[in-house]
């Protein structure tokens, strides 16, 4: 991933980071009192100014899907703020200052130093996949500015980012579950069946190609310790149309279960790449193809009992605090006011600004990032999602969230429902069906 030459290393020129941060705060408090005669709400006292949040998601290109949410998640939270916020004993107005990072990491990194730089954005929001979060992260890192992200495994955004596990990092704090949660919801999934127990992996070379491939931190160790076996075919590159040599090599070792982590047209070259060439595994779990309804429908009677991870559905216990709904009413109210089936990134988008709302209230002194932090590292949050806390994660920056396994079932053409299959280890979230072989599996 390409970024500047900063964002590749977070931890330079750490020596100008105070004075860089001192210089953006106090230019923001002059623009502030130079613009006191024209801006009626802010004439009365500088104490009640505007807070800031800065929030980058790709709203369009190849990552769209994964904000289609955002204006209804959006809309609900400045809904909320209408009549400000109480931040250590003064209303302040809330101002969220949107970007879209096109699904660019470069644009995503531009535009967060946007935000940061001429902006001046007291806080940093940011989701949707390492090739989004991680440059945005970096740019808030470089220039002492707190940011809250999520919608990312763990092990991509912190070790992507080039993290220490003894140090971590200053000002950046992600929530997310991580590879090593999904690999034990898969194979939780898969031991519910009778298999050969050999996995065909599709890992592509990208962030979470290698993540999940890693030898020490990603699926082999967990698979191995649970006695499959893995067929990997390598590293490709994003953009392959041609999964020949793939499906060669899983019919060969007789692959009964398919696992692997693609983006959605790239599973559904596949997909119909194997079905063409006749491999038929009685299982196929797939990580980010397999999120959103449209993409499943997109597949046709073939994606029928599909598998994936569920990090947050209607079936969820949680609620919002914020909105004071379930998260079976907030899917409900969706689906209601868009005409379209909810979707998982809506949960987690709605809690990243719950959380950061939960945060400043509790901040001490809103033009102080020191005190802002602060109040991030103390959070002991209940969201929609569920618990949010960085005290006692696997390293300081992360907090990991629940995860189950589900799988997608044919409704009323062309519709699929996602059913929770797998709770082990989250009894909290119950169970709505069991795991069902492929329709289709047999040699």
């Amino acid at each position: 991933m390409s970024h500047t030459a900063d964002a590749n290393n977070p931890t330079q020129s750490r020596s100008n980071e105070v004075s860089r941060r001192e210089f953006l705060r106090s230019s923001a408090s002059l623009a502030l009192l130079a613009s006191a005669g024209v801006a009626g709400c802010r004439s009365s006292a500088a104490a009640n100014r505007v807070v800031k949040l800065g929030f980058v998601s790709p709203r369009t290109g190849s990552l769209a899907a994964f904000s289609e949410a955002d204006p209804f998640v959006l809309t609900g939270i400045r809904k909320a703020l209408a009549s400000g916020l109480m931040i250590a004993g003064k209303m302040h107005p809330v101002e969220i200052i949107e970007k879209d990072s096109k699904s660019d990491p470069n644009r995503a990194a531009e535009v967060a130093s946007d935000l940061i730089k001429t902006d001046r954005v007291d806080m940093v929001l940011t989701a949707n996949t390492p090739e989004t979060v991680n440059p945005v992260a970096d740019q808030a890192e470089i220039n002492g500015v707190p940011c809250i992200s999520t919608d990312a495994p763990w092990q991509p955004y912190f070790f992507g980012r080039g993290g220490k596990m003894d140090t971590g990092f200053e000002w950046t704090y992600h929530f997310f579950w991580g590879t090593e949660e999904l690999a034990t919801v898969y194979t939780n999934m898969w031991s519910s069946l009778l298999t050969n127990k050999v996995v065909g992996a599709l890992w592509g070379n990208d962030n979470d190609g290698n993540a999940f491939s890693d030898p020490r931190q990603g699926f082999p160790p967990i698979l191995a310790a649970k006695g499959f076996k893995i067929i990997d075919s390598g590293r490709f590159q994003p953009g392959t149309n041609d999964f020949s040599a793939q499906i060669s090599a899983f019919k060969n070792a007789h692959v009964e279960i398919l696992t692997g982590v693609l983006p959605p047209p790239a599973f559904a070259t596949f997909w119909s790449q194997a079905a063409q060439q006749g491999f038929k595994p009685k299982i196929a779990t797939m990580a980010k193809a397999l999120l959103f309804p449209a993409a499943v429908e997109g597949l046709g009677e073939r994606a029928d009992r599909l598998s994936t991870e569920v990090w947050w559905s209607p079936n969820h216990p949680f609620r919002s605090d914020v909105t004071g709904q379930t998260a079976a009413e907030f899917c409900a109210d969706y689906e209601k006011q868009t005409g379209k089936q909810w979707t998982q990134p809506m949960g987690f988008k709605h809690a990243l600004f719950s959380v950061a709302l939960d945060v400043l209230k509790r901040t001490t002194n809103v033009d102080s990032p020191d005190a802002i932090r602060e109040a991030i590292q103390a959070t002991k949050y209940n969201s929609i999602v569920g618990p949010v806390s960085w005290q006692g994660g696997p390293v300081k920056n992360v907090c990991k969230t629940p995860l189950v396994g589900g799988q997608w079932i044919a409704a009323n053409k062309p519709h699929f429902n996602l059913l929770v299959v797998n709770d082990e280890g989250e009894k909290e979230i119950p169970t709505q069906a069991v795991l069902q072989p492929l329709v289709s599996a047999g040699a």
